[in-house]
């Protein structure tokens, strides 16, 4: 007679979005099959004693392997960026299948499928990016995409490459609307960004520490501010991408006090790092390094994200994983001549998908400013429920994926470059303490790293089409 388990998960604490509780976990073919209180007999055990279990991370913002307007090449594939997800606790990565302007949404989706096939060590699914919003798009490619499982796309209100003004963003809102999609709004004014982009060059103000002026909170606010109303208009749902602080979070507390199905992300660099770290070593290239946006903003605006962080104003904690070299053998990273003449100039992003969970964890969970429940659910649980993922992914149910990540609450490391798995020459979080760490990540029942050792194949990590978004219930 044959194990009745392929793999048994012993004595640890299972961790969910709304409970904690000791037990068991029975896993064949890849799929939980029982929760009890003692599992026996299984081909494989692994013991968990000490150890919290809980669902595999799901970073529902990374950017890997997108083409950029100026030839920057970006620090991450699907192999690199997948293989540092899954260092890092994470299961599933949601990234961005983007549009080139005057280009087929259908035919960037086919070639965005094309690297990624083959390459990934974590699940993965894609969002949409709309920057050419025409008739065709509209009325025919962005329809059937989402009937085909494309549930959610992201729309810009800055960058001269991906902008839509108001009327473009009011169209697309209805299309999501018809559709039932959920729409992620990059909000920050770019007439108000260019308007002191040029003000600062003209008094000589150019070195990277000036991005943040530029990309000033009250930029994000008003765009925020005017996202909400088009959705309010078009009675659509949004969700607002990396909220950096106080004045844009302020805006979407208006908007959810008054019932309107805005949702909120934030990330990594809102609670660990501020716009001092865009000074580098004394006004010097080094603050490129920290160069993305929205810009971390101010200790009130940490404070302030922490706020909703507790209080549900968010719902999502992603990386806004986008990294670049810093160096770049050929001249195609941050530190290139362009980028020495002007802030405007430096690539914005930052690598963090391996660093998230355990920031989040450590200055979350081990320092009491949130609990393991809501940690569960701001990293795993409420990304699988609004990107349509659910119960299949986040969720320690029986039935479900068996995609787990085992923590040691008390394990204490240091952030460095040297151990970091992913494709970027540099980790903006350089020397940061870290209580509580990931040592086990668990694919569909396979354990793909363990201390840090990434032990799952490439390709193993498939595909995940997503039906509606949790956001049209």
């Amino acid at each position: 007679m044959s194990a009745p388990h392929d793999l048994a998960i012993r004595g640890g604490t299972i961790v969910t979005a709304s409970d904690r509780f000791r037990a068991d976990l029975g896993i064949r073919d890849g799929v939980i099959t029982d929760i009890a209180s003692r599992i026996e007999g299984a081909k494989e055990e692994i013991d968990a004693t000490g150890l919290m279990v809980l669902p595999g991370g799901i970073d529902a913002h990374v950017h890997l392997a997108q083409p950029t307007s100026d030839g920057t090449v970006m620090a991450d594939d699907f192999a690199s960026g997948t293989r540092s997800a899954a260092a890092g606790g994470n299961t599933t990565v949601l990234p961005f299948a983007m549009q080139v302007k005057g280009t087929s949404l259908r035919d960037c989706v086919t070639a965005y499928h094309a690297q990624a096939e083959g390459q990934c060590y974590t699940d993965v699914s894609f969002h949409l990016v709309i920057s050419d919003p025409t008739p065709q798009v509209l009325g025919q490619e962005l329809p059937a995409l989402v009937r085909d499982g494309y549930t959610s796309f992201k729309v810009f209100m800055t960058y001269d490459d991906l902008v839509l003004n108001d009327a473009e963003l009011l169209e697309v809102f209805e299309v999501a609307r018809r559709e039932r999609a959920l729409v992620m709004v990059h909000a920050e004014g770019h007439d108000a960004i260019k308007h002191m982009t040029r003000r600062l060059e003209e008094q000589g103000k150019t070195a990277p520490y000036y991005h943040a002026e530029a990309h000033h909170q009250i930029a994000e606010r008003e765009a925020t501010h005017r996202a909400i109303s088009h959705a309010q208009l078009t009675d659509v749902p949004v969700m607002i991408v990396h909220v950096s602080g106080r004045d844009p979070m302020e805006q979407i507390q208006w908007a959810q006090k008054r019932g309107m199905k805005v949702h909120a992300e934030t990330c990594p660099q809102y609670i660990a790092l501020t716009r001092d770290d865009l000074k580098g070593l004394n006004m010097d290239f080094e603050g490129a390094k920290y160069v993305c946006s929205p810009p971390p903003r101010d200790i009130d605006s940490q404070n302030a994200i922490w706020e909703g962080l507790r209080d549900g104003t968010f719902e999502v904690f992603s990386s806004d994983h986008c990294p670049f070299f810093f160096e770049g053998s050929d001249g195609t990273g941050k530190d290139n001549p362009r980028a020495r003449t002007s802030f405007k100039w430096v690539p914005n992003g930052i690598p963090g998908v391996e660093t998230r969970l355990p920031i989040l964890f450590s200055e979350g969970v081990s320092k009491g400013r949130i609990t393991l429940e809501r940690f569960a659910a701001l990293t795993s649980t409420n990304p699988a429920k609004l990107y349509g993922l659910y119960p299949q992914k986040g969720a320690l149910v029986i039935g479900a994926d068996a995609d787990i990540t085992l923590w040691d609450p008390a394990r204490e490391e240091v952030i460095t470059q040297e151990r970091l798995h992913h494709g970027s020459d540099y980790t903006p979080y350089e020397g940061m303490q870290i209580k509580g760490w990931p040592v086990r990540t668990i694919l569909r029942g396979q354990t793909i790293v363990l201390d840090g050792v990434v032990l799952g194949a490439k390709g193993f990590g498939a595909y995940q089409t997503r039906g509606t978004s949790g956001a049209m219930a």
